[in-house]
């Protein structure tokens, strides 16, 4: 298992001095950073080299979404941005996954593509409303699709994981949504660390819990033990 933090602080002088405050406290063999939406697209390619010159691994969250020719084009920009890993839906639909893996493939990119099943701010009713089907149905469904398709894996909450890993034992699974204590946040299916190293999370993706804590030395140690 593999600690990702999500860097989702509200400027990049705030990630910044995060990442290089973990870069001086742990190995960056043991955590991977994580830029989502919102930094990309305030900080850009810029941002994203800064973290990898402190040694990162780097997990782009970008969700992409879109025709397969279009997916494609982006999946080779991020290629080229040098990112270690990058989310697109799994709901774009068998086609472009194939395609995607086939390029990956072909080409032998050193990149990890990963599909978002159902967002962890769903819960049962709203998935339902967009899905048509019940979480678990709608994640085996898309677990089956994106198998079948050569993607990497998914993006899940816990309570899927031992149900892709039933799909196939190759198929990572990264969790968001874990939480060290109980909140109540926008995050609907939620778990902690050692819940996650139970039902065998290949990665665990921790943001507010790290960069709200006044001590997070102590909070990302705490994180690495339980893991």
């Amino acid at each position: 298992m593999k600690l990702c933090i999500a860097l989702d602080m509200p400027t990049m002088q705030d990630n910044l001095a995060l990442a290089r405050e973990i870069s001086r406290s742990f190995s960056n063999e043991e955590i991977w950073l994580k830029v989502g939406l919102r930094s990309f697209v305030r900080d850009g390619k810029a941002f994203v080299c800064m973290l990898q010159d402190l040694g990162f691994k780097i997990f782009l969250d970008l969700k992409i979404y879109d025709i397969p020719n279009t997916m494609l084009d982006c999946v080779y920009e991020c290629h080229k941005l040098g990112v270690n890993m990058l989310t697109i839906h799994a709901s774009c639909g068998r086609e472009a996954m194939r395609a995607l893996a086939t390029f990956t493939h072909t080409q032998s990119l050193n990149m990890r593509i990963v599909a978002v099943s159902a967002l962890t701010s769903f819960d049962e009713d709203g998935f339902m409303e967009v899905y048509n089907t019940s979480i678990a149905r709608g994640v085996q469904s898309l677990a089956n699709l994106v198998n079948e398709s050569g993607i990497d894996g998914l993006v899940c909450s816990i309570n899927e994981v031992s149900l892709i890993k039933n799909i196939s034992s190759n198929l990572l699974t990264i969790t968001p949504g874990i939480r060290l204590t109980a909140t109540n946040d926008d995050q609907k299916r939620v778990a902690n660390v050692k819940e996650a190293k139970r039902v065998g999370s290949d990665f665990i993706v921790v943001g507010r819990p790290i960069y709200n804590a006044q001590d997070k030395y102590a909070v990302i140690q705490q994180i690495l033990s339980d893991m």
